[in-house]
C-alpha cells in the first residue's frame, strides 16, 4: 500500500509578513480558500491504493494541523510532532518506521506540504510511474521540466531511460542551486530538471541505504521513534533521541550516493511558493498582470502583487511591487528582490521583536486571541472561544484579568465561584487567582479581556489542568 507521509515543518520566512514562525506558509490559504497543508492531501484523492496520511510537524503546530485535517474531514495514520527541526533525512526515516509499524511493505510518497501542483491528473500519472520504479527498489524523485533558468533550485541531471519510458530515468547526478550563467546551460541542455523534493521509495530501502550513509541519522531516529509517547491524536518522538539526531536533507544523506537513485520527470503546474515572485506568477491576474488579493483598489498600476488581510489598500501608479498588508506589519518591495524579504525577518530578530514570530491574531487549540490595544502596564485582547471548548485551569503571577462577555455563553472559574456570564456581563480575576474560561453555548464565545500588571508576557501562565496536555 502506498503512505502518504506530508513534511509540514516548515517556516516559509521568505513570505513574511504572511507567513510566520506560529503560523507557517504551509497553514495559510495562499492561492485558494484552502491551506497549502490541505491542498496537499486534497489532491491525493482519487488516487488508488492510497492508506491514510502520515503527517510530521513541529511540535508548535500540532493544533493547527490537527484542525486543519478536521476541517476537511481526513483522518491521519498518525500526526507525528518533531520536537525541533532535524531536516528531511530523519523526518522520513520516523515516517517509515511508522508505516513498517502498520505494513512492513508500505511504499511511501513523501510530499513537503506547501507546494502547488496544478495539473492533479498528471500528477498521480506520475506517482503511479514512480511506482512502478520504486518497485524495483529504486529511490524515486521527481523531477520538474524547467521553464527558466531559475537560480533557486536545485538540478537533477538524467541518465539513461528506465523501463523504455518517456519519462523514467536513472539520475545520473544532482547539482546545488546553480548561477545564472549554469542555470541557462542547464536549460539549453533539455537534460536537467528542477529538484521538487517529492519521493516514491518503499519503506525498507529508504532505511536501509540511510543505514548504509549514514549510520548515525539511521539509529537516532530509530530511537526517537521506538521512545516515543502518545497522547491524544499525536505521536511524540523522544525529545533526547531526536535531539542527538543530526540534521540532513535526504538529498545529501541518501540520494547524492545512492545507486539506487531514479527520477520520473513530470510538467505540472508546480511550484514551491518559495517567494513573493513565485506567488504573483501562480496568481490570477486581471488585463495589467496585477493579482488582486482582498479590499484592494489598484489604479494605473500593472505587473503588480497587492495583498491586503485587515484594511483597504490603496496601489496608484505603481509597477512591478509587491504590497502585502497585514494588521500588524506592511510590506512594500520590488518583485526582483523577493529573495530579499530575509533581511527584514533577520532585522526583526536581532532587534527582538515579534512580527516575524506570531500574527495580532494567534491561534489556540480552542480557538483564537488578538490584540487590540497595548500600553504601560496593561493590554487588551479579543478573545474566542469554539463552542465546547474551554482554556486551561490557570493563574498569573504578575497580571489581573478583566473578561467583558461580547456574545455566546461563558461559564467562568474564579477561586472557588463558579459564574455563568452572557453579552454585557463581565468579571474580573485578581491576580494570583486560578480561572478557566469555559464556552458551554452552541455558538462561538467573544470576549473583550483586558489584563493590567507589571508584566504581561504569554509566559506568565501557571497551569493546573488543560484538556490540552500543554504545559
Amino acid at each position: 500500500m502506498l503512505y502518504p507521509v506530508i513534511l509540514s515543518g516548515g517556516s516559509g520566512t521568505r513570505l513574511w509578513p504572511l507567513s510566520r514562525a506560529a503560523l507557517p506558509k504551509q497553514f495559510l490559504p495562499l492561492v485558494t480558500d484552502k491551506t497549502m497543508f490541505q491542498e496537499t492531501l486534497l489532491r491525493l484523492q482519487g488516487f488508488p491504493g492510497m492508506a491514510a496520511p502520515l503527517l510530521i510537524c513541529n511540535n508548535e503546530h500540532r493544533f493547527l494541523a490537527a484542525e486543519q485535517l478536521r476541517a476537511i474531514d481526513i483522518q491521519p495514520l498518525s500526526l507525528i510532532l518533531e520536537p525541533l527541526g532535524r531536516n528531511t533525512a530523519p523526518a522520513v526515516a520516523v515516517a517509515a518506521f511508522a508505516a513498517q509499524a502498520n505494513d512492513l511493505a508500505a511504499t511511501l510518497l513523501v510530499l513537503p506540504a506547501d507546494h502547488l501542483i496544478q495539473d492533479t491528473r498528471g500528477f498521480h500519472a506520475a506517482i503511479q510511474a514512480a511506482l512502478g520504479l520504486a518497485q524495483q527498489d529504486k529511490l524515486v524523485t521527481f523531477g520538474i521540466t524547467p521553464d527558466l533558468p531559475a537560480t533557486g533550485f536545485g538540478y537533477i541531471e538524467r541518465g539513461v531511460a528506465l523501463n523504455a519510458s518517456a519519462s523514467s530515468f536513472a539520475v545520473a547526478r544532482f547539482v546545488e542551486k546553480p548561477n545564472l550563467e549554469s542555470a541557462r546551460q542547464f536549460l539549453a541542455a533539455g537534460t536537467f530538471f528542477w529538484n521538487s523534493g517529492m519521493f516514491v521509495f518503499k519503506a525498507s530501502v529508504y532505511l536501509a541505504e540511510l543505514q548504509r550513509y549514514r549510520p548515525e541519522i539511521y539509529a537516532a531516529a530509530k530511537l526517537a521513534w521506538q521512545q516515543s509517547t502518545h497522547d491524544m491524536d499525536f505521536c511524540r518522538l523522544d525529545e533526547t533521541a531526536f535531539a542527538a539526531c543530526p540534521s540532513d536533507s535526504i538529498d545529501y544523506a541518501v540520494m547524492e550516493h545512492t545507486q539506487a537513485a531514479a527520477m520520473v520527470t513530470v510538467d505540472i503546474g508546480w511550484s514551491d511558493i518559495g517567494s513573493w515572485s513565485s506567488l504573483a506568477d501562480v496568481s490570477k491576474k486581471d488585463e495589467r498582470g496585477n493579482a488582486l488579493r482582498g479590499d484592494v483598489f489598484a489604479a494605473e498600476t500593472s505587473n503588480s502583487y497587492v495583498r491586503a488581510e485587515s484594511r483597504m489598500v490603496t496601489a496608484i501608479g505603481v509597477q512591478d511591487l509587491v504590497i502585502v498588508e497585514t494588521a500588524d506589519a506592511v510590506l512594500v518591495m520590488h518583485k526582483d528582490f523577493a529573495q530579499d524579504v530575509k533581511q527584514a525577518v533577520e532585522y526583526l530578530k536581532q532587534a527582538e521583536r515579534t512580527e516575524h514570530l506570531i500574527h495580532r491574531r494567534v491561534y489556540r487549540p480552542w480557538g483564537y486571541y488578538e490584540g487590540i490595544d497595548v500600553g504601560e502596564h496593561f493590554q487588551a485582547k479579543r478573545i474566542m472561544v469554539k463552542p465546547g471548548s474551554k482554556l486551561s485551569l490557570q493563574m498569573h503571577h504578575q497580571r489581573a484579568e478583566h473578561w467583558v462577555v461580547v456574545s455566546g455563553v461563558a461559564r467562568v472559574t474564579r477561586g472557588e465561584d463558579l459564574l455563568v456570564l452572557h453579552a454585557n456581563q463581565s468579571t474580573y480575576i485578581p491576580l494570583g487567582v486560578k480561572h478557566r474560561l469555559e464556552n458551554i453555548g452552541e455558538e462561538p464565545l467573544y470576549l473583550i479581556e483586558v489584563q493590567s500588571g507589571d508584566y504581561l508576557g504569554e509566559d506568565d501562565i501557571v497551569r493546573f489542568e488543560d484538556d490540552y496536555k500543554r504545559n
